[in-house]
């Protein structure tokens, strides 16, 4: 029984690699050398809008092949013209949800643990008239955020408009991240706190 499972496993790994490049590069993604899949992400993108996933990441939508599982398909979408997702080399990504009205970038090596949202939106106006419904890019609060190279973002977490992750630090699980984390940092909670260097 154990072979059988094996066997269907790294059958499954070489049908994802062969059938989700195509189909992501025809939506236009562009992909480094040798992207991984564990099944098949949710791309959406908005016209004249960028997504670059770098050399040897991992996406991971399938709990079958990760630790902890994860509750939905890793989920990639840019909401604007002009807006991009940026994600370095050696990066692991496992049922993250990342949205960009402006930029999202990730550094080389980064771990973006299970369920983690990425989003540099509200979404929604601050208004209340009609805030179900204007979504108008004008009106909406969005920032770039940025993270830098080899940050772990453990399962759960949020990170928010305009955040500036620094290098090397770790984001623990369930965290809301809503100020700038600065480098080789622990950080925790909600909001977000420095719990000691690194």
């Amino acid at each position: 029984m154990q072979l059988i499972f094996r066997v269907w496993h790294k059958l499954l790994k070489m049908w994802w690699q062969l059938t989700v490049p195509m189909r992501l590069r025809a939506q236009g993604v562009e992909l480094g050398f040798k992207v991984n899949f564990y099944g098949m992400p949710i791309v959406r993108m908005a016209r004249n809008s960028r997504i670059y996933i770098g050399d040897r990441t991992v996406l991971c939508s399938d709990s079958r092949f990760t630790a902890l599982g994860v509750n939905h398909p890793v989920i990639l979408g840019t909401l604007y013209p002009g807006a991009e997702i940026i994600i370095g080399s050696e990066c692991g990504i496992s049922g993250g949800s990342i949205c960009a009205a402006v930029r999202v970038e990730l550094g080389n090596e980064c771990l973006i643990g299970a369920n983690v949202t990425i989003a540099d939106s509200d979404f929604h106006t601050i208004q209340p008239i009609g805030r179900r419904f204007n979504s108008n890019s004008q009106e909406v609060g969005s920032a770039p955020i940025k993270i830098a190279s080899n940050v772990f973002i453990g399962t759960g977490s949020i990170v928010l408009k305009g955040v500036c992750i620094g290098q090397n630090s770790i984001i623990g699980a369930g965290t809301i991240v809503v100020k700038d984390v600065a480098s080789n940092v622990v950080a925790a909670g909600n909001p977000a706190k420095v719990l000691r260097s690194l």
